[in-house]
């Protein structure tokens, strides 16, 4: 009985048709004056949203630790219903606080670890090159 030869797998065909979840997550760097350096340039937490209606987790934000204090404009800023909308007006903003956009990182599972991978990289590289606060 003759067989038909199997079909190669066609990767154009077989490709997802929606994006991938990551494409809706955007993240950004909350940041407070640096009184050493007299900008605001200091990290003191990570933001993460997905303004999919069906994402499992639309905010998500992370602490540096031991900022307690120095986070307080942003603790005051940030609430449950944070919107993108918000962000563009503090990037309009200067002053004592700013925020600065990253991109998502390769490999993020999820959003809240795609916000871990940004915070993991500021402990190790850019919070070490800053200047203690009250020093210079």
């Amino acid at each position: 009985m003759p067989t038909e030869p199997a079909q190669p797998d066609n990767p154009a065909t077989d490709a997802p048709t929606t994006p991938p979840a990551s494409s809706s997550w955007k993240l950004w760097i909350l940041l407070v004056w640096h009184p050493a350096l007299g900008l605001a340039v200091d990290p003191v937490a990570v933001l993460g949203l997905d303004d999919r209606p069906d994402a499992p987790a639309g905010r998500v934000v992370r602490w540096v630790p031991l900022v307690y204090d120095a986070a307080d404009p942003w603790r005051e800023r940030l609430g449950e219903s944070t919107t993108r909308e918000d962000v563009e007006r503090w990037t309009a903003q200067s002053g004592a606080c700013a925020v600065e956009a990253v991109e998502v990182p390769d490999g993020a599972l999820d959003l809240a670890h795609a916000a871990d991978l940004v915070l993991d990289e500021l402990l190790a590289e850019v919070i070490p090159a800053l200047p203690p606060r009250g020093a210079l």
